[in-house]
């Protein structure tokens, strides 16, 4: 893998301070690690550390050289102003080059697949980043993943696929997914029919469903607009207004006017 190298001054301005040096083109971080007593309060140049992150990654062993001491070091977090695009401030995490470590290394599709070129299917992305144990010195700068070989739509890539060197151990899981080859998604419009209720045994569209103006409709059909209706369609019965019956036809009384009872109250 391609080391880095970037210089480093300490610094002695900390908390909301630190804004002075951002206004003088630098970038406040700090180091940390197992190895030193405390952390390391530095600033760097901006542009030039701008530079070593976009060129580098989470899994790239990069020197910083403080007043003239090196330290192997790994880039473990960094802000960036979003409204301006600036670094605001970076962590670097101190490594021996004796003692292994866990790192994310970044997935690089190549190659074109011909369930995309031939078929226009499309790539679903799976995991970007791929997590590792190993030495420092040993971690891959990325893995290189081959999609020529995804020929039909459902074929797919997983993390037990990747070429691994022998000196750096796996820690995601050997089944979850890096691309798949998908079958396009069309727009399906569905024209949705609004069917007239029709009496039963009669099928949509057939004549005399609905009759004309002036002739009598058939047995359970719609009349047409203006007709009376059929008279052999049963009506609704009224509403009775008798009193219900109790068992053994009586007719319920009324417990209240019962309960009053006497004359003249």
């Amino acid at each position: 893998m391609e080391r880095y190298t970037i210089k480093a001054t300490r610094r002695s301005v900390t908390g909301k301070k630190v804004n002075r040096l951002r206004n003088e083109g630098k970038t406040p971080a700090i180091l940390y690690g197992r190895s030193l007593k405390e952390p390391i309060p530095v600033a760097m140049e901006r542009t030039e550390l701008s530079k070593l992150l976009r060129k580098s990654s989470y899994s790239s062993l990069i020197t910083v050289n403080v007043d003239g001491e090196d330290h192997n070091t790994l880039v473990r977090d960094f802000q960036i102003d979003h409204l301006r695009g600036d670094l605001t401030h970076v962590d670097f995490l101190v490594v021996s080059l004796t003692e292994k470590v866990k790192a994310e290394v970044r997935v690089i599709m190549e190659g074109k697949a011909p369930a995309v070129i031939t078929a226009g299917g499309l790539l679903v992305p799976g995991l970007e980043r791929i997590e590792v144990e190993s030495l420092p010195q040993d971690l891959p700068e990325h893995f290189v993943v081959d999609v020529s070989n995804l020929v039909d739509f459902g074929d797919a890539i997983f993390v037990r696929d990747l070429v691994v060197p022998e000196n750096v151990t796996i820690l995601s899981d050997l089944d979850e997914l890096i691309v798949v080859a998908a079958a396009p998604v069309t727009e399906i419009v569905e024209e949705v029919a609004v069917a007239a209720v029709l009496p039963e045994g009669v099928e949509p569209g057939a004549e005399g469903v609905v009759p004309a103006e002036g002739e009598a409709a058939a047995p359970g059909a719609a009349p047409a607009a203006g007709a009376a209706p059929s008279a052999a369609a049963p009506t609704a019965a009224a509403p009775s207004t008798a009193p219900a019956k109790e068992k053994g036809g009586k007719a319920r009384v009324d417990k209240e006017k019962k309960q009053k009872g006497g004359r003249g109250r």
